[in-house]
């Protein structure tokens, strides 16, 4: 099951994001050491993972025998032994972040990566101070991070280019899909965009627009299972003849407005339509807009083959259901 090969990584707090962690990196053959102060989490920590891993197995998604390349411990020293890796993932506490980096730079060689999994926190407000600073960075994950493969790279502005690019051969090789964040802010891209969405639904309950569970039916059976598919750029591109840039048209107006009732500003100019849609169009080129669609719509046919071959797996989560 274990790649010589493959370095050894070690995920610091066995909270459900550590365990989540471990499993991404056992899955691809990394021994991993997974430590916490808290004996009861080292305790659980072992059988969570095996308990996941026989879940992901059922639907061949990993295998169990990666439970053997992890370990638990409540003994900092023995977890950083040999590491290439450090996956932090302890509570989201700037202080608590600051005086952990603080030490795993102090106890991991030069060459160790020190990555956070920090869903909001920029890396610089809490590594800035470092000697080893420079191969500190933020590895933001998708919860739970073995099913959502993305992950956010978001590296200050002192953070070495060959500490991130370590980062994403490590977790490219891992099966993770490594987003590189091009500046420093709060949320990074993925809660960027969910902030927005929870805004907006936050203020149509707010104003009797909706309920949450209208809201959630929205999403569950409209835009979350298009945006399963594709992103909001090529949604827009494959929504309308005419691709993005009519979508702008069209629609951007009426988007102009909707940001202006909630005090946001932020037209789509056409300098930054032209660039957007010069990008979407360079992996979906215009005159092959009627083959995208239809690409489109079959993977929304097996989605919905899916869901209709077992409805009992969906139940509970579909407000329709």
């Amino acid at each position: 099951m274990s790649d010589v090969s493959s370095p050894a990584v070690t995920v610091v707090g066995a909270g459900s994001i550590g365990v989540a962690w471990a499993i991404v990196f056992a899955r691809a053959g990394h021994r991993v050491a997974v430590y916490d102060l808290d004996p009861g989490r080292v305790a659980a920590a072992r059988p969570e993972v095996e308990r996941r891993l026989a879940e992901l197995a059922g639907f061949g998604l990993a295998d169990e025998a990666a439970l053997d390349l992890v370990t638990a411990t409540a003994d900092l020293g023995e977890a950083l032994a040999g590491t290439a890796y450090v996956q932090e993932c302890v509570v989201e506490s700037l202080e608590v972040k600051r005086e952990l980096f603080a030490e795993l730079d102090r106890r991991t060689g030069a060459e160790v990566v020190l990555a956070s999994s920090t869903s909001m926190i920029p890396c610089s407000r809490f590594a800035d101070a470092l000697p080893g600073r420079a191969r500190c960075l933020v590895v933001h994950p998708g919860n739970p991070p073995y099913l959502l493969p993305i992950a956010e790279l978001a590296p200050a502005p002192f953070t070495a280019p060959e500490a991130v690019e370590r980062a994403r051969e490590l977790l490219s090789a891992a099966g993770m899909v490594p987003v590189l964040v091009g500046r420093e802010n709060e949320g990074f891209i993925f809660n960027r965009l969910q902030g927005a969405l929870l805004r907006e639904a936050y203020c149509l309950v707010r104003d009797g627009v909706a309920t949450p569970a209208d809201v959630d039916l929205v999403v569950n059976s409209g835009l979350g299972r298009r945006w399963s598919v594709l992103g909001p750029f090529a949604t827009a591109e494959l929504n309308t003849r005419g691709g993005i840039e009519r979508h702008a048209e069209v629609l951007g107006p009426a988007y102009a407005r909707m940001g202006a009732e909630r005090g946001q500003h932020d037209p789509w100019t056409p300098d930054l339509v032209t660039r957007v849609a010069a990008e979407v169009h360079a992996t979906l080129p215009p005159e092959d807009w009627a083959d995208h669609v239809e690409r489109r719509d079959r993977a929304l046919m097996r989605l919905e083959q899916a869901r209709r071959a077992d409805p009992e797996s969906f139940r509970g989560f579909s407000p329709s259901s």
